[in-house]
């Protein structure tokens, strides 16, 4: 099980060194977007044999809401990434995930963008996908929706990417960052998935 933990640990700490990495060194909107799309890509197609690269507390509620993470095993997930992050944003000592639209709609945007995010990883993972298709795919989607939403709430989707930055940077907003992507993440558990068509 600590192999899984140390995993999830680097996944995220690499998400947040090259992500957040990105906003400290002052790079583009879509430069940053793309940035913690391939940071994405990378932790997954890493760790993901290891212990599923979840790196995200949303994620792995949301997969043991669903009966694909065992309940025992959540507890370390979660700690696992936030350290991972943690650390990673005492290196980075930037990237905090600030709101420039009202609280309520930072609240909205970040439950559908995560339902999004979680919904496109059941896609994938209940097709079998391959791990290059899987890393890719999930990769791309936070790429896409960091580059349309992350002006206006900064794109979280991840407890752990802002409460690393977040609490070393003292930015606050926590309970929003951390409650609002867990929302997202448990209600895509309730939408049907698409069926594969028959041939």
């Amino acid at each position: 099980m600590w192999n899984r933990y140390l995993s999830e640990f680097s996944g995220t700490f690499l998400l947040v060194l090259l992500g957040c990495g990105s906003v400290a060194l002052g790079w583009s909107h879509l430069a940053i977007s793309i940035t913690f799309g391939i940071a994405v890509f990378v932790a997954i197609m890493i760790f993901q044999p290891i212990s599923g690269a979840h790196i995200n507390p949303a994620v792995s509620i949301a997969f043991a809401a669903k009966g694909d993470l065992e309940t025992e095993a959540l507890p370390g997930y979660i700690i696992s990434q936030c350290l991972g992050a943690w650390f990673a944003a005492m290196i980075v000592v930037d990237g905090a995930t600030t709101p420039s639209v009202s609280i309520p709609l930072t609240w909205g945007i970040e439950i559908i963008i995560t339902l999004l995010l979680m919904y496109s990883i059941h896609v994938l993972v209940r097709r079998e996908s391959s791990l290059f298709t899987l890393a890719f795919g999930v990769g791309l989607m936070v790429a896409v929706i960091s580059f349309f939403f992350g002006e206006f709430t900064g794109s979280s989707m991840n407890p752990a990417r802002t409460l690393g930055p977040n609490i070393v940077t003292d930015s606050g907003n926590l309970i929003l960052y951390t409650v609002a992507p867990v929302i997202g993440a448990v209600l895509s558990n309730f939408i049907p998935e698409p069926l594969d068509e028959e041939l």
